[in-house]
């Protein structure tokens, strides 16, 4: 087939023989390239590869990321209807006008990508509240213009949201989340990392009005404490995954609020939560059917509190990652208390200290599979007699 050229003849062909139906079918397969590679070929090719039912999901973030508001405008008039799942994540020059006329034209979307869109405001949500009632994924990640007034709009048009990332939006205040979770009753997903204006209050909304919540991301809110998470625990029974890494605040009250009303809960990630101790991990561990653990920076946790994880209930078969480094009080026997965790696949130890290339290689006797991400710093050298002159570490001279 080398030297196989494609030729008119050969598309006339494939066109008598099948039916405008199939072709279509054919063509609904190929990816955004395709299509418009297709659509060069004749004119018969063009209007099939442009029909709007083959551009029901498109995104733009592997295909052209510079792309200007017209082009989405463009798209929009196309697809229609028929478009479903578009993804414009890091296409800095889109803004509101251009995604007013997407809204216009494109009612049945259900899934928007619009992360790293930092040109759009709140005037991009009221078009969406106002054209696209059956919203149900937002990303609005990093559009930093986004203030409360975008989730009220989305509250009182988008009642069928069930997943928003509003990531380092942190314009984002109690207000905006108790009107939204008032309106959308079936969130599954909030993303509020870096959203530092958030405090407890915002949290007691959560627990009280998102009974179906499953993942929640409070990544570096970090005026948020005890009493707001309990709130979540104590509304929130189907949550799987919850990350509060960076929220300093909190203690071992949280670990036990977990392990009494979370029974479902699959991934926590607390790192540089520097409160915590073996003693709520511990409770955590009796009843956690936990896969992930991220306890980077849990500078207070031992290797009493790895045995208990690694012999809860079902971490034998269920325990799949568990991030320790810069837990400066692990040692290798917390690598003896995980060796009969056979579904371990990764684990993450730079810079404990007290950790060994011996204890690392009793441990893959018992898990040949797993990865095990560890530096070992060299030993520092002695001072120099009556010199003065500083001493780095091997990390301070990369740095």
């Amino acid at each position: 087939m080398n030297g196989f050229m494609f030729t008119n003849s050969d598309e006339a062909a494939i066109n008598k023989k099948l039916p405008k139906e199939l072709l279509l079918r054919i063509f609904s397969f190929l990816d955004v390239v395709t299509l418009c590679r297709c659509a060069q070929v004749s004119r018969s090719w063009n209007v099939l590869a442009l029909d709007g039912s083959n551009w029901q999901r498109i995104d733009l973030f592997d295909f052209q990321r510079d792309i200007e508001g017209r082009v989405v405008e463009n798209i929009s008039k196309r697809c229609g209807g028929f478009l479903r799942k578009l993804s414009l994540r890091g296409c800095l020059g889109v803004g509101d006008s251009a995604l007013r006329t997407f809204s216009q034209n494109c009612r049945n979307i259900e899934l928007l990508s619009l992360n790293g869109c930092t040109k759009i405001t709140d005037s991009t949500c009221n078009s969406l509240s106002k054209f696209c009632p059956k919203l149900k994924h937002l990303d609005l990640a990093s559009c930093t213009s986004i203030t409360n007034l975008s989730l009220k709009a989305l509250s009182e048009g988008c009642p069928l949201l069930e997943q928003l990332n509003i990531s380092w939006c942190d314009q984002v205040t109690k207000d905006g989340i108790q009107a939204l979770v008032r309106c959308c009753p079936g969130l599954k997903g909030l993303f509020l990392k870096g959203c530092t204006q958030l405090e407890d209050e915002a949290l007691k909304h959560i627990g009280a009005h998102c009974p179906e919540l499953v993942t929640l991301n409070l990544q570096t809110c970090s005026q948020i404490t005890d009493e707001g998470l309990i709130t979540i625990c104590r509304g929130c029974h189907r949550l799987q995954s919850l990350c509060v890494s960076g929220c300093a605040n909190i203690t071992d009250a949280i670990l036990h609020a977990l392990g009494q009303n979370c029974p479902r809960l699959r991934i926590l990630e607390v790192a540089r939560c520097s409160q915590l101790t073996d003693v709520g991990f511990t409770t955590l561990a009796r009843v956690s059917v936990a896969s992930t653990y991220c306890l980077s920076h849990c500078e207070l946790i031992t290797d009493d509190g790895i045995r208990h994880l690694g012999s809860g209930p079902c971490a034998h078969d269920r325990l799949e990652v568990i991030e320790l480094d810069n837990c400066p009080l692990i040692t290798d026997a917390s690598l003896e208390h995980l060796k009969s965790c056979h579904s371990l696949d990764r684990i993450e130890l730079y810079d404990c200290q007290q950790i060994t290339r011996a204890g690392i290689k009793r441990l893959r006797t018992h898990l040949p599979n797993i990865k095990v991400h560890a530096y070992f710093a060299p030993v520092t050298p002695p001072p120099s007699v009556g010199g003065s002159r500083q001493r780095f570490c091997r990390c301070c001279v990369l740095l």
